[in-house]
């Protein structure tokens, strides 16, 4: 198979965004099928490579809980043996959690897939996490779509996967606040509750790490500056390890309590210095994407 080719394999769970996902990687080029039996994977490769059209040595596939379970189990290896061959693949997994699931299942009235036999629908999704697992395991890239639109899942797809080239480690950083959850995505989480909080200066409460008086305040907290060195010097030695390791995507989750100011700030002070040294690194601020500053304690 020639080394020129790109695999994306998108899967997840029904109503997390698949569609979404391979509708903008066809608009940015690639030859995308949905629904493909895993167990056809080869023969489509074998297809494309045998007739050599350059036109379609970007190709992504959709697999869902559809398969056959031993198809799915086999899935890893596959992956495996392309990546051998020099096929960049890179394995896209969106999930949600099973209330926001339920909820897009009945504004949509969609029937779930695998509640053909009458299965409640709860149900039918925790089977549906259940037949997936192989996947996820082998997964290079899961987005936890529960509090993501569209349009930013279309973003991360642009900025994370298509522009992520062969042996390129694609890092994201990013913020949130712990009274709404620690992303599922993450793959570090540091936890930066125990430093001053600048929510209990009035004058400060309604602004978030974006703004420089809440900077300056933090800048004037010697436990800031010491969490700041401290994570600074763990990302900068295991970064370089993780991409000698072949890994694909790296997310680095920093929680405060509520996600606007101690997050944040850190977050772009982290991007900042890590950015001399390693591209593509991209940063999220979780609770600024879904707040106009109504006062949460951060």
């Amino acid at each position: 198979m020639s080394g020129e080719m790109r695999l994306i394999i998108v899967s997840g769970l029904s109503g997390s965004g698949k569609s979404v996902a391979l509708h903008v990687l066809e608009d940015l080029g690639f030859y995308c099928i949905d629904n493909l039996p895993a167990a056809l994977l080869k023969s489509l490769l074998d297809e494309v490579t045998r007739h050599g059209e350059q036109s379609t040595n970007r190709i992504a596939v959709g697999v869902d809980a559809r398969n056959r379970l031993s198809d799915l189990e086999s899935l890893p290896e596959f992956i495996g043996e392309l990546r051998k061959v020099n096929v960049q693949t890179d394995v896209l997994f969106l999930q949600a959690s099973d209330d926001i699931l339920l909820k897009r299942y009945g504004e949509t009235r969609r029937k779930h897939p695998l509640a053909d036999l009458g299965t409640e629908l709860r149900a039918a999704i925790a089977s549906e996490r259940e037949l997936l697992g192989p996947v996820i395991n082998s997964a290079d890239l899961v987005i936890d779509t529960s509090r993501t639109s569209v349009y930013e899942l279309a973003e991360v797809i642009r900025e994370r996967v298509d522009r992520r080239e062969k042996s390129m480690l694609s890092v994201l950083i990013e913020s949130f606040g712990y009274k709404h959850g620690i992303p599922a995505d993450a793959d570090f989480v540091f936890d930066l509750r125990c430093l001053p909080n600048p929510y209990w200066t009035t004058k400060l409460r309604a602004l978030t790490g974006q703004d420089e008086a809440v900077q300056n305040f933090l800048n004037e907290q010697p436990q800031f500056q010491r969490m700041y060195e401290d994570i600074l010097s763990f990302l900068s030695r295991w970064i370089p390890e993780y991409v000698s390791f072949d890994r694909a995507y790296l997310t680095i989750a920093l929680g405060c309590t509520g996600g606007q100011h101690r997050s944040v700030y850190m977050v772009d002070k982290l991007a900042a210095a890590l950015r001399e040294k390693h591209d593509p690194l991209l940063t999220r601020h979780n609770e600024i994407l879904f707040s106009t500053h109504n006062g949460d304690e951060s």
